[in-house]
């Protein structure tokens, strides 16, 4: 079969979207392909902001391959899955300007994954993935039979039917990747990147090391894909690094939900010529993990602290076994050994404003970067929607964005404009 893959051209103007702008490796096509590789079938792979190309020429492109499958995401990249756009603008964009010349179509992400129902009607495919898609994707395109597919939902009668629970891979035995040469030289972005003394050298570029994550925070979205804790093989982890390296790659970002300390991976690492970041926990970091974290050549560490306080913690069910005096001193700890260190606060109600300054201002004068808490989003499929309003139905998005605008007067620093309602941003592509 031809297969079509396709990351749309992103944009955000008037969107909360919480993530990094810059390209990323579609890491979700990225494995796609290689199993329809693997299999005999033939893939056309498109990112449009890697490539520079808008979603009209990518809409012309697929419709020049001719495929029988078109696969579009709903999200940039698996690293922001849990913290996509709302809105589904960008896909129903490219999907307009494809005007069905891409056989039939499938859509693939986090809006699928948790509300299946409104993401056929607003995109008009034939089928979404629930879950996590490659695996799926493979077997859809070894299948004329799509109606018995577990991981998928498709519309009939105008009534959503869904097959099976949402997908869940195997990930541990993923086979290296391979990217495009001008892919990699084209994604100069270092992502989560700001250490000041090492210099910027090669291109920048995403791997996952591991999936899913063994905790249950309540502002997390990740409860209906990426929840079991996998890690993958480290042969083939190793041989996708060291490809990406001979490409040019100076600088790795891991995607992991949560980079757990792997010995025999840093261990790897010391050896080769690359430095590299990572979002984690720092209260399952010892020091001389963190030691070996550093001579590994990690540079930067985005560390989930979310709440500086023990209420604001148990409120979102961290289940931190370390007061605040303990994981300050572990962040201090990490700055030694690594040039960048964040701790991630989200703006929790139980949170004292006067204590929260207290810490934060101890953490920064000790080089630790300690952000202004951000506003939590409840997005559709963390726990912190399902308390509030049960499971997600087919106005999850629009009432979870909805509760964010009214609930909050200042937004993300990250966010350079006033958020726009979610059927506003949605009505210029009739979704």
């Amino acid at each position: 079969m031809k297969v079509a893959l396709v990351n749309p051209h992103w944009t955000y103007e008037g969107s909360i979207y919480f993530g990094c702008r810059d390209p990323h490796l579609p890491l979700e096509l990225g494995y796609s392909r290689a199993l329809l590789d693997r299999d005999g079938h033939e893939v056309l792979m498109l990112d449009g902001q890697l490539q520079g190309l808008d979603n009209a020429e990518l809409a012309r492109r697929v419709a020049e391959f001719a495929p029988a499958m078109t696969v579009v995401t709903t999200a940039p990249t698996y690293l922001f899955w849990r913290c996509a756009q709302p809105e589904l603008r960008v896909p129903a964009e490219f999907l307009d300007h494809l005007a069905g010349r891409g056989g039939r179509e499938v859509a693939v992400g986090p809006h699928g994954s948790a509300t299946p129902a409104p993401t056929l009607r607003k995109l008009g495919v034939d089928l979404v993935i629930r879950g996590e898609c490659e695996e799926v994707v493979a077997r859809l395109a070894s299948s004329s039979d799509w109606s018995e597919i577990p991981g998928t939902a498709r519309l009939e009668e105008g009534r959503v039917v869904l097959s099976g629970a949402q997908a869940i891979s195997r990930f541990t035995d993923h086979a290296a990747l391979s990217w495009p040469a001008d892919w990699i030289g084209r994604h100069t972005h270092h992502h989560h990147r700001f250490d000041s003394d090492s210099p910027r050298r090669g291109a920048g570029a995403e791997v996952e090391a591991s999936r899913g994550c063994p905790y249950e925070c309540s502002f997390c979205a990740k409860m209906d894909f990426r929840d079991g804790y996998r890690r993958r093989d480290l042969e083939p982890l190793l041989q996708e690094i060291d490809a990406l390296i001979a490409q040019g790659v100076g600088y790795l970002y891991f995607i992991d939900e949560i980079f757990l300390p792997q010995t025999a991976l840093l261990e790897a690492l010391v050896a080769r010529d690359v430095v590299f970041g990572i979002q984690t926990r720092i209260d399952l970091w010892k020091p001389a993990m963190l030691d070996l974290l550093g001579r590994a050549g990690c540079v930067s560490i985005e560390a989930g602290l979310e709440s500086l306080t023990v209420e604001g913690r148990e409120q979102l069910a961290k289940r931190c076994r370390m007061d605040t005096p303990e994981l300050a001193e572990r962040l201090i700890e990490a700055r030694r050994h690594v040039p960048f260190v964040q701790a991630n606060l989200i703006g929790v109600v139980e949170d004292d404003p006067a204590l929260v300054e207290h810490w934060r201002g101890h953490l920064l004068g000790h080089g630790v970067w300690a952000n202004e808490p951000v506003p939590l989003y409840p997005y559709p499929s963390s726990p912190s929607y399902r308390q509030l309003w049960g499971a997600p139905d087919d106005q999850a998005w629009e009432r979870a964005h909805r509760h964010y605008l009214q609930a909050f007067r200042q937004f993300s620093d990250i966010q350079d404009q006033q958020p726009l309602p979610l059927p506003e941003l949605e009505r210029t592509c009739g979704c």
